[in-house]
């Protein structure tokens, strides 16, 4: 079998090629960002999700001198923002707030997602990971994770729970399986319309993020329970785990940062470098620390593993907990 020859000049010119696309990639890195940045966050605004979006987009702001617009598209779980990052052009100048949700929980919850979280999206990586706690109003007469319990038990028409995001609705779900207590879930668009109902004591429990239930807590008006940590929060030794009380019970969520699959691998280094140094920044780590956010070590290969792994754990979750795709 004779070898093919390629001619000299047409070699050369190949060789020509390849140096000029890696030299546009390179000039691309280097320029890049020179215009605003639009990270979306799939939910409203008041959660962990939305606070720690906005914290980052200052952090960035501060580091790259250009603009960065949080661009809240919340509806469906966190699927319309979703799929218009999938949809946006892979450039580097559309990001994503990723969280358990949309990234796995809605991969069970739903019979049809129109996006693939492994496929669809290029993962810059992981902020950290949380918990969150059951709060009931005061003098609701329920004071502990077993008055809460009893309480559904006599009145099992009676115990709603409001949910807004997949960590808000199955934390309460498997509280419901691992305690037998009748609850009936109410889905809601964003947190705040979910608190209005709780306020108007339409709801009977909330099962949300450390910040948001710290920020209700100190209005005086609600009592924490329990936390869904395996382990009592550091800053509030005196709210216990459900775990002490039902033992095996322990939910939480993460967040992430991601991009339209298809972005350059010179951005996406980028990204990840500027996540990275956010992670050691002291301003930075204090607000994630303020939102019970455990930061993250993952690498961004890392993260992708465990992306694929939590789609495994959520489908599990939601399996045990008996909840049916919409």
């Amino acid at each position: 079998m004779k070898h093919l020859r390629i001619p000299f000049v047409q070699w050369l010119f190949c060789v020509a090629c390849a140096l000029l696309v890696l030299t546009g990639f390179n000039a691309q890195a280097q320029n890049y960002p020179n215009k605003p940045i639009r990270l979306v966050v799939p939910f409203g605004p008041g959660g962990s999700g939305d606070i720690t979006a906005r914290a980052f987009a200052q952090y960035l702001e501060a580091q790259t001198k250009q603009s960065v617009v949080i661009d809240n598209r919340a509806g469906a779980n966190g699927i319309l923002g979703t799929e218009t990052v999938k949809n946006a052009p892979a450039d580097g100048y559309t990001l994503l707030l990723t969280t358990n949700t949309t990234l796995a929980a809605n991969l069970s919850l739903y019979k049809k997602v129109p996006y693939d979280p492994l496929k669809d999206l290029d993962h810059v990586g992981m902020f950290g990971t949380a918990a969150s706690v059951a709060l009931v109003l005061k003098g609701s007469g329920i004071n502990s994770v077993a008055d809460l319990v009893s309480y559904a038990k006599a009145n099992p028409d009676k115990m709603f729970f409001g949910h807004y995001n997949s960590a808000s609705q199955m934390t309460a779900e498997m509280f419901r399986v691992k305690t037998g207590a009748p609850m009936t879930g109410v889905p809601y668009k964003a947190i705040g319309s979910a608190l209005q109902d709780f306020y108007g004591k339409q709801l009977q429990v909330m099962f949300i993020e450390y910040l948001p239930a710290m920020a209700q807590i100190d209005n005086g008006k609600v009592l924490a329970l329990g936390v869904t940590a395996p382990t009592r929060f550091k800053a509030w030794p005196n709210v216990p785990a459900i775990a002490e009380t039902y033992p095996g019970y322990e939910l939480g969520f993460f967040l992430g940062l991601a991009a339209p699959a298809g972005t350059p691998p010179e951005l996406m280094k980028k990204m990840e470098g500027w996540l990275s140094a956010a992670l050691k920044d002291d301003a930075f780590l204090a607000r994630l620390n303020q939102l019970g956010l455990e930061p993250s070590k993952l690498s961004r290969a890392d993260y992708t593993k465990f992306v694929g792994s939590e789609i495994t754990r959520w489908a599990q979750v939601i399996k045990d907990a008996g909840v049916q795709p919409e």
